[in-house]
């Protein structure tokens, strides 16, 4: 499969796919508004916990529940696309929900990955993912790369 941005069935579709191939899927969520060398360095980590690399970017209804009306500042279908295009990033897929726990059920990864800045215990989807024998790992976040940090130094 080409890198491209997948609806939820097709991101099913896949992730069975490569599954039935021995394939081990990484799963990480985010909105990725304004992309920025944090964002990179969070998924090419990412995608080095597996073999396939399926990120879940926040609906425009769920950016704007979960940081407030000023967000996001790119569309989700814009978002995906971005995120789709990196080379560490197999499939996108949108998700509407305020939390990733419905997607992360639907695809059933076999690794979750979030910032180290979420307390394991709060991290959504952990207890789907280490049900089925998954793990879930966290990754350092890049100190001085944020978007709220862009947008800040933009309106300055």
């Amino acid at each position: 499969m080409t890198r491209r941005v997948a609806s939820r069935e097709e991101a099913v579709a896949w992730r069975e796919a490569l599954g039935r191939e021995g394939k081990r899927v990484v799963f990480t969520n985010g909105v990725f508004d304004i992309l920025h060398p944090g964002h990179v360095r969070y998924l090419t980590r990412a995608r080095e916990s597996g073999d396939a690399l399926v990120v879940a970017v926040n609906s425009d209804r769920s950016v704007r529940a979960n940081k407030g009306p000023t967000r996001p500042v790119h569309p989700e279908a814009e978002r995906a696309e971005v995120v789709a295009a990196l080379g560490v990033v197999d499939l996108a897929v949108i998700f509407d929900e305020d939390t990733p726990h419905d997607i992360i059920a639907a695809i059933q990864p076999d690794v979750l990955v979030k910032g180290a800045d979420w307390p394991a215990d709060r991290i959504v989807g952990r207890d789907i993912v280490e049900a089925r024998g998954g793990v879930v790992i966290r990754v350092p976040v890049e100190q001085g790369h944020s978007t709220t940090a862009v947008i800040a130094k933009l309106k300055a």
